[in-house]
């Protein structure tokens, strides 16, 4: 018999503008009330953590904002007790010693279930002190001294710190706690981190980004990687070249795990679920899907006078270096631009900001996640919709019921930390005990 394989693991968001800001609307209303509703209902039907995103600036990309996802997740985490809790936090605008204190604090509250998506912002300069927006190569290497010191913080407490004392507390060994003198370009940290070792040792480290220095990144530190794929060719290539390069670089097997958002329309029959695309396509707002649309080609861009139904010139899609925001986007709509689509189809495909979308029957969307998943370029799927009773039973009843069917999803959770349930490699001991 073959080496058991990891059952694919599920994510879906939570905290979204929508509910919050709508419930803050009435005092009366917690702007937490919807999102315990969502978590709940995640946790009992065997989903593997909650997603909270974040934006930095008002009006960002069409929404409000969202709440801040460590305190948000925080609140969560006291009304669940398996479900993990991925917080989406940038390392441009923060600094790492509060981000190890930051989510260390979370894992410990949350019994082990804390991770971080760690991503280098592409708005929100304003509101920081910055006229611009750093270059990519200054945020990528700004995040990448933040992680290396957030991970050397995590493990600056040596194994034995902190032992029982036999009367019900603890006792310390300050030797055992170890500065980590950490210069760097961006940061110069002393150490040792301040709070007691966590559960999980390091929360799970995701990452978002798939320009090239996204991948980088990503292939060095992640243990999760956040990728916009649309197409089983766009997962193949994507799922190679990181995999390649994390392994290169001394990373073990089968890492960074692949997480892909699911951006699914069901539908009792296909036919169904066909007409609610078409429904939605139609009732776009062209004005500002040209404006969204614009803000997945990097911002610079003016299509208000071009006509919808037929292609993007050449000369107005901007060169890939040049852009300073939002690269990933910009090379996947730039690509679909030069493939011939029209203004007006690209319109309708950046309303899944180049996330995979699907449309059908649960069976069908079921065949969907296990091609890429027998394929070996899907271990996280993020699908959301629990909020929507409609689609609430379209998953619970439908997609998650088929998938554990086929042998796809896993029928319960194998760990008590959420890095242990991810089924994770066991973290490289940390270097002064290795030496």
């Amino acid at each position: 018999m073959g080496a058991r394989r990891r059952p694919l693991k599920t994510v879906t968001g939570v905290g979204g503008a929508v509910s919050v800001y709508g419930a803050a609307i009435d005092p009366t209303v917690s702007t937490v009330a919807s999102s315990i509703e969502v978590a709940k209902i995640a946790e009992d039907n065997g989903f593997d953590a909650l997603f909270a995103a974040d934006l930095l600036s008002f009006g960002a990309q069409g929404a409000i904002g969202a709440q801040e996802p460590l305190i948000f997740l925080a609140a969560l985490s006291a009304v669940t007790s398996r479900i993990g809790l991925i917080a989406t936090v940038t390392t441009t605008f923060h600094h790492p010693y509060n981000l190890a204190r930051l989510f260390g604090t979370l894992d410990h509250v949350s019994n082990g279930r804390a991770a971080w998506n760690a991503v280098t912002s592409s708005l929100g300069e304003e509101n920081y002190g910055a006229e611009e927006l750093p270059s990519p190569e200054q945020r990528y290497a700004r995040a990448a001294e933040s992680l290396e010191i957030v991970h050397a913080l995590f493990d600056s407490w040596g194994q034995g710190a902190l032992t029982p004392d036999g009367r019900g507390g603890a006792r310390l060994d300050p030797e055992l706690v170890r500065p980590i003198d950490y210069v760097g370009e961006y940061f110069t940290v002393r150490g040792p981190l301040n709070i007691p070792p966590l559960p999980q040792r390091r929360p799970v480290q995701f990452q978002a980004g798939q320009s090239a220095a996204g991948i980088e990144l990503g292939a060095r530190f992640a243990e999760v990687v956040f990728t916009s794929l649309a197409t089983l060719e766009d997962a193949h290539a994507y799922t190679a070249r990181v995999r390649e390069r994390a392994a290169r670089l001394g990373r073990p097997e089968g890492l960074p795990l692949i997480m892909s958002s699911l951006h699914a329309t069901f539908g009792a029959t296909e036919a169904e679920a066909l007409e609610s695309v078409r429904a939605r396509a139609e009732a776009i707002d062209l004005d500002a899907g040209r404006a969204g649309l614009a803000d997945m080609l990097g911002g610079g861009v003016d299509l208000s006078g071009l006509p919808l139904d037929r292609p993007i010139p050449e000369a107005l899609l901007p060169e890939l270096a040049s852009v300073n925001r939002r690269r990933g986007r910009v090379e996947i709509f730039g690509r679909l631009a030069r493939s011939g689509k029209t203004l007006r189809e690209l319109i309708v495909a950046a309303q899944d900001t180049g996330h995979w979308a699907a449309a059908g029957t649960p069976e069908q969307l079921a065949d969907a996640i296990q091609e890429r998943y027998d394929a070996g370029v899907l271990d996280v799927l993020s699908i959301s919709g629990l909020a929507d009773p409609r689609t609430r039973d379209f998953l619970v009843n439908g997609l998650l019921p088929e998938l554990r069917r086929r042998g796809v999803l896993g029928v319960e959770q194998v760990g008590d930390t959420l890095r242990a349930n991810l089924e994770l490699p066991e973290l490289a001991a940390p270097a002064e005990a290795v030496a």
